[in-house]
């Protein structure tokens, strides 16, 4: 008689991820004690508010009506010529109200806050744009927003700090550290430690404690679902590449997981030179999840920069370190004028002013398409628009005629 073996555990897909808050050997929740009840609040809410048809339906409601969702995916017909090879279609995450695709996770999580009970919202933002998107979610919905910003970010992305105080937001000037993203994420903790029974803190990308790099990559993911629905409905097939910039990685993870399962659709990630985790870090523990981080021997946070400052941040997601690590997604890294150069490329023959996040993408994108066949197609997802961007881009075409 055959003795019928016990089959084994299966090994989850990556799309069922993550496990136990965890991403394999990333994620998890290093934190204060007095943040794990909180973390396990927010968990058991989202997984309630997430199979529930009326969340849902609002969610929907906001993101079409209020937020101007689907966005368009574009062929980029000149940037395909000039690149002569793949053909380019760009994700039109810019054309979101707001300018960048950094709404479609503030309406989701600042629901989550009011059907949780609480009225005061806290974010950091370093471009200003998931400040700016948390200020909107928060004034459609009656919230009260307050927003971490390191100065140096304060003074260079002026138009969305006026844009965040001109929907009723508060926004804190970091002055600690580097004055970036980093310690504005240090300073929007410290209040959450200090007011987690009155306080939503609705983080901006996919990293941070469990459950927050699940949370964003859900309410990211509807980039990537989009993309799939419309490239089937208009090609009949699924791109060869997808292309998106990663600081922490929202806008990146939002693109790929959607697809996670199909392997023959390759992920390239682009970070900025100055503040590359993934290509340039090691494992560590920042702001509660281990993940790929820029310190040195002794574990103390790298600075970095950016010309972008919403690229300027010294660790990543966690579910980014668990695609690198497994080899499913590609990271590279592009300079501060490889990013000015895509800038002025998708201006030029497109007539578009990405964001200089978004522009890292652009240069990588286009790379890529020129040593690719021309049958095959790229998506590259325009994270969001360049107007916050004009000054730092005139101030470095002026210094350059000068030298």
């Amino acid at each position: 008689m055959a003795v019928k073996m016990p089959a084994k555990p299966s090994t989850p897909r990556l799309s069922e991820l993550p496990v136990d808050g965890h991403f394999g050997e990333f994620g998890g929740q290093f934190v204060p004690e007095i943040l794990v009840p909180a973390l396990k609040e927010l968990e058991r809410v989202y997984k309630e508010m997430s199979v529930r048809f009326d969340f849902q339906s609002e969610l929907k409601a906001l993101r079409a009506d209020y937020g101007g969702r689907p966005t368009p995916l574009y062929f980029a017909k000149r940037l395909t010529e000039y690149a002569n090879g793949a053909r380019i279609f760009l994700k039109r995450e810019d054309l979101v109200h707001g300018g960048a695709h950094a709404l479609n996770n503030a309406l989701g999580q600042a629901l989550l806050a009011r059907a949780m009970g609480k009225r005061r919202v806290i974010a950091e933002t370093g471009s200003g744009q998931h400040g700016v998107a948390v200020a909107m979610a928060c004034a459609v919905l009656g919230l009260h927003a307050e927003i971490y910003m390191g100065v140096r970010d304060i003074e260079r992305q002026k138009m969305n700090v006026q844009r965040i105080q001109l929907l009723g937001a508060t926004v804190h000037p970091v002055t600690t550290g580097s004055q970036t993203l980093k310690d504005a994420m240090n300073e929007a903790l410290r209040d959450w430690v200090t007011n987690v029974p009155t306080t939503y803190y609705l983080i901006g990308s996919a990293v941070g404690p469990h459950p927050y790099p699940m949370i964003v990559r859900d309410f990211q993911r509807v980039i990537g679902d989009e993309i799939k629905g419309q490239l089937l409905r208009r090609e009949q097939r699924l791109p060869d590449l997808l292309v998106a910039c990663v600081g922490g990685g929202s806008n990146a993870i939002g693109t790929f997981y959607p697809f996670v399962n199909d392997e023959k659709v390759r992920f390239l990630g682009v970070e900025s030179g100055g503040a590359a985790a993934l290509c340039h870090g090691s494992i560590g523990v920042l702001h509660g999840a281990k993940t790929f981080v820029l310190q040195d021997e002794h574990g103390s946070i790298s600075e970095t920069y950016s010309v972008a400052a919403g690229l300027n941040y010294p660790a990543v997601g966690p579910e980014h370190a668990f695609y690198k690590k497994l080899g499913r997604a590609e990271y590279i890294t592009v300079s501060d004028q490889e990013a000015l150069e895509g800038f002025r490329l998708l201006a030029r023959f497109e007539g578009i002013l990405p964001s200089l996040e978004a522009a890292h993408a652009l240069y990588a994108g286009v790379q890529h398409a020129q040593r690719m066949k021309r049958d095959q197609i790229v998506v590259i997802t325009l994270s969001g628009r360049g107007e916050k961007d004009l000054e730092t881009v005139v101030h470095h075409d002026t210094h350059a005629a000068l030298e």
